[in-house]
């Protein structure tokens, strides 16, 4: 089989919407000369269209013409390595996504363990931040859920009262696994992270032990957040003010 009906019958495999890189075809490093210009050919064709150097999409068709990438798959070369996740979408696009602000930011921060990452795609453009935690597929959404803690007072256009029961609701549909899983990430934030996880656990009735967050805490610290007992009734029972 030839190069250009290999790639062009791995392209036909892959789902539309979809992003991909040379590395999802399977190119031999002696068919890679080959391979590029059976790729042009299908862009010109307008099979598929290159979104950077090296990164391409498969187009989605619907009844009102060509469907644009969203913007998670536009970065998922980004947040994924080998089939693995390395980073993933925080800050402002985030908290937009969870329902916590009405703000779109300019600019997407994309949180990583060890790598850097930032990413210039089309009208996108994303900022490298560390996250506290290495980044893996199965529990990165906790380390959301944490990064929307830390960030409270940050947050723009932030309802407290809202926002609280969001994230409170994200925590009740988590199981006891998941849980104490959030608690023990939790130790690597700042304490005051870890005062408002505690302060919602206990408003949930949550069944962990959250003795190792309680005495993680300096029982003489304060952190504010503008929050009292009307908003979150346990917010005194963890210093929260």
């Amino acid at each position: 089989m030839s190069v250009a009906k290999k790639i062009e019958k791995k392209i036909n495999q892959i789902k539309e919407g979809t992003i991909f890189r040379y590395q999802q075809l399977s190119i031999d490093p002696e068919e890679y000369v080959a391979a590029t210009k059976a790729i042009e050919r299908l862009i010109a064709k307008g099979m598929i269209k290159r979104i950077s150097a090296g990164v391409f999409y498969k187009q989605k068709q619907s009844i009102f013409g060509e469907l644009k990438p969203k913007e998670e798959e536009l970065l998922k070369p980004y947040l994924f390595k080998n089939g693995k996740r390395v980073a993933y979408i925080t800050g402002l696009s985030l908290y937009n996504r969870m329902g916590l602000t009405t703000q779109v930011p300019r600019t997407i921060r994309i949180a990583s363990r060890d790598k850097r990452i930032r990413v210039s795609v089309g009208n996108i453009k994303g900022k490298a931040v560390k996250s506290y935690i290495d980044v893996t597929d199965k529990y990165y959404y906790l380390l959301e859920i944490l990064d929307a803690l830390k960030d409270f007072n940050k947050i723009t256009d932030i309802d407290k009262k809202s926002a609280i029961k969001i994230l409170s609701n994200k925590i009740k549909k988590l199981n006891e696994s998941e849980i104490k899983q959030l608690v023990k990430y939790s130790l690597s934030y700042p304490p005051r992270t870890r005062a408002f996880l505690g302060a919602i656990l206990d408003q949930i009735n949550s069944l962990v032990d959250l003795t190792s967050l309680k005495k993680s805490l300096n029982p003489l610290s304060t952190y504010k957040y503008g929050i009292n007992e009307d908003l979150l009734p346990t917010s005194k029972n963890w210093n929260l003010a």
